[in-house]
């Protein structure tokens, strides 16, 4: 049998029709440049794409949704390195986009979720040493952040998600843990729930399952025990082994700046990576100080406009971002190109050219003032925002002018006896390294991390070379940091809002004792015979969160301590039974109770009648209510002459709410955590103060940083605030705050810390 002859596709035939709509979607793609360049003149990359475009709408071919996202964001950076101006910038709508996801961003938080604002990670460890902030780890908090953060990232703001990635991933925590009884009942269990989750946020935040143990260790745990470490550990295992599995990148990497490095590092680069570690220092302390007045004129003046301020901030850093080639495009990709080595063909915009290097250093400094700029007036802005990555990147771009510099030196003196250990036949130095120092020493400066920070930089690169450069850097910003600031951003910003924090970092030795401290002659209640009428009007008319019982008001022999919580619940309930009568008393012991049925018994049996108007209306609806059962009768009391800081130790590792301090069964006052803060500052100032007068001008070194004296800061903060001040637009209406009527005692707002929680915010 004769073969028929093959023949040849149909023009009309489906196989062809979809090969012409392929090729005319690649022609459409292409810019007219690339069409009259010649086939060898085409880039690989443009190859690249269209052999991947051509595979993407095959027959019969699965689509890999993530690296065909991948693909989508490399063809609009290779557009956007194309624009021509700031109009055209990242297409058609431009920075528009960003001052619109800036809009929504901040619109969200205002309206749904005021916590959801920031960073968080202040908030948590006071949450974890003991303090209640209702609402701060909700459900809705977690919704609202989960939507606002990418909004706020994509919004172009110098602010990073590392941070907010911590309180998100608390929230997770914390609404999980609530349906189940072990740890909704136990508040105890809730921190060690708190503190794991805290690790799993750093840990995929930063692709780092055991930096983020070391940060829940040294950051945010007040008491950290060992099933607790154990505990983050493998919830920090579980988050990082997600995230592996599910490569984001498609790469393999964790986070898009990870790195690996196979040279070496020289003896006699240690004296520039010093000089990193010192930059490192005083970024902190610079970014720090000016951030905390930029946050005191937030508060005063622009607390009712933070969704305009947001829009405003978000043209502003756009418009400076826009001309720089390392600012315009977004600090994780800025991050990846700074750490890589020049070799291997990673070049950007001409990074490894010698002939263009001095440009890169020039364009580096101005990205890296810039930037600083932008994260001291962007931090705290009424969006999710974190300070990670935007000090990695800031530390990050200085490291790498650093290593230019340092590239330039050896290259124009190659045969001096400061480079005889560099190997001519292998790259001396290598400017990444530089970099990723940069990066591991600004973030260290702006945290006061040391640990943690040198295992997160090491799990970034995977190398065992660079432990003693990153060991080293971090200390010499440690020493710097401790020199001219005073904790790190976190810590400031407990002590800027006020929020009742003893930190365990630091050490202190008053020798006085408790007394010195605490609040004498506190308000507190009679065991019996106290009208449920007064215990109402005490609960309206205060904050207080608790009280002690006495025997009685005169002699104050300490029987127990009930809370705000359990006496409301108390008088409700005894209401809904129908016990509460308009004379009726409260009881608090058991022994008070009993005497009091035995009194109605003996009444009852004698049959007593009242012969008085007065006694009619006594004895007609007088009632005994037993509240004893919601008494603590064994609260944590001390001895007036315990050390101080034995008391603040207590508060560290056992979180109470509240000590009372009892001498010979008598109460004789009560202490709290601002109140152990208040001496504590008021010694500081003290001690301040007299340094101030026994040490000359010329000593006072850091001086500014700390904020003392009219400095040229002081007088541009006060020339920001009269200019505000005449602005019709900033000003507000400033609503008293009310904090209750006075009881009995004579005592101030300041003696009320210990029994108020935190308002809701604004």
């Amino acid at each position: 049998m004769n073969s028929m002859p093959a023949r040849s596709p149909s023009p009309r035939s489906p196989s062809v029709l979809s090969e012409r709509r392929t090729l005319r979607r690649l022609s459409g793609l292409s810019s007219p440049i690339d069409q009259q360049a010649s086939p060898d003149s085409v880039h690989p990359a443009a190859i690249t794409e269209e052999i991947n475009e051509i595979k993407r709408y095959e027959d019969f071919t699965t689509i890999d949704w993530i690296q065909d996202s991948v693909q989508e964001q490399a063809r609009r950076r290779a557009k956007r390195r194309d624009g021509t101006g700031f109009w055209d910038h990242e297409g058609t709508f431009g920075w528009r986009r960003k001052v619109l996801f800036a809009f929504i961003a901040a619109s969200l938080v205002k309206s749904f979720a005021p916590y959801a604002a920031g960073s968080g990670i202040s908030e948590i460890k006071c949450i974890i040493a003991g303090f209640v902030m209702k609402g701060f780890l909700g459900a809705w908090t977690l919704v609202i952040k989960s939507i606002a953060l990418p909004l706020a990232i994509a919004s172009g703001l110098s602010v990073g998600k590392e941070g907010p990635s911590v309180h998100f991933a608390v929230c997770a925590g914390n609404v999980i843990s609530r349906f189940f009884g072990k740890y909704r009942r136990n508040a105890a269990k809730t921190r060690e729930v708190l503190t794991a989750t805290a690790a799993a946020g750093v840990a995929v935040a930063f692709g780092s399952p055991i930096g983020g143990v070391l940060f829940s260790l040294e950051e945010m745990a007040s008491y950290f025990p060992l099933k607790t470490l154990w505990r983050s550990y493998f919830c920090a295992l579980v988050a990082t082994g997600v995230l592996a599995a599910m490569n984001p990148f498609r790469t393999g990497q964790l986070v898009m700046f990870q790195v690996q490095y196979d040279r070496t590092w020289h003896f006699f680069e240690l004296i520039f990576f010093a000089f990193i570690g010192i930059f490192g220092g005083l970024y902190g302390a610079l970014v720090i100080k000016w951030n905390l007045r930029v946050q005191a004129f937030r508060k005063k003046y622009l607390s009712q406009h933070a969704v305009m301020e947001s829009v405003v901030l978000a043209c502003i850093t756009a418009v400076l971002c826009f001309p720089n080639m390392f600012l315009k495009i977004n600090m994780t990709e800025m991050m990846e190109i700074l750490f890589r080595e020049c070799e291997g063909g990673h070049d950007y915009n001409g990074l490894c050219e010698p002939d263009r290097r001095w440009y890169i250093v020039g364009s580096l400094a101005v990205a890296t003032f810039l930037r600083i700029f932008l994260v001291i007036i962007s931090y705290g802005c009424k969006v999710p925002a974190g300070i990670f990555v935007p000090s990695m990147a800031i530390g990050a771009s200085f490291g790498r002018l650093v290593g230019i510099m340092v590239q330039a030196l050896h290259e124009s003196f190659p045969d001096s006896a400061f480079f005889a250990s560099c190997d001519p036949d292998v790259p001396c130095i290598t400017p990444g390294t530089y970099a990723f120092l940069g990066a591991g020493a600004a973030l260290s400066g702006i945290m006061h991390l040391t640990i943690s920070v040198t295992v997160i930089m090491f799990e970034l690169t995977g190398a065992l070379t660079y432990i003693l450069p990153t060991m080293i850097v971090v200390g010499i910003t440690k020493f710097v940091s401790d020199r001219f600031g005073n904790g790190g951003i976190a810590d400031r910003m407990i002590w800027f809002n006020g929020f009742p924090f003893l930190d365990n970092k630091e050490d202190h030795i008053f020798n006085v004792s408790v007394s010195h401290a605490m609040t004498s002659d506190p308000l507190s209640l009679p065991a019996s015979d106290f009208p449920v009428r007064e215990a109402e009007h005490l609960l309206n008319d205060n904050k207080f969160q608790g009280f002690p019982i006495v025997e009685d008001r005169s002699k104050k022999i300490l029987v127990g301590y009930i809370g705000r919580t359990e006496l409301r619940y108390a008088i409700d309930r005894a209401r809904a039974e129908g016990m509460v009568s308009p004379n009726a008393r409260c009881l608090f012991t058991k022994e008070a109770a009993e005497n009091s049925i035995a009194l109605r018994a003996s009444s009852s049996r004698h049959n007593l009648v009242p012969d008085t108007f007065d006694a009619i209306h006594q004895s007609s609806g007088t009632r005994f209510v037993d509240f004893s059962r919601y008494v603590d009768h064994t609260p944590l009391t001390v001895h007036p002459r315990l050390p101080l800081e034995t008391v603040m130790e207590i508060f560290k590792k056992m979180g109470p709410r509240i000590i009372l301090v009892e001498h010979r069964g008598r109460l004789t006052g009560l202490v709290t955590v601002k109140d152990c803060l208040k001496y504590q500052f008021k010694v500081e100032a003290e001690e301040q103060a007299l340094a101030a007068t026994n040490n000359p001008p010329v000593f006072r070194l850091g001086e500014h940083l700390h904020g003392h004296g009219d400095t040229l800061e002081e007088r541009v903060w006060h020339f920001m605030q009269s200019l505000g001040s005449k602005l019709p637009i900033w000003k507000r209406h400033d609503r008293p705050r009310d904090y209750g009527h006075r009881s009995g005692h004579d005592r101030t707002e300041e003696d009320d810390d210990g029994f108020v929680e935190l308002e809701e915010r604004q």
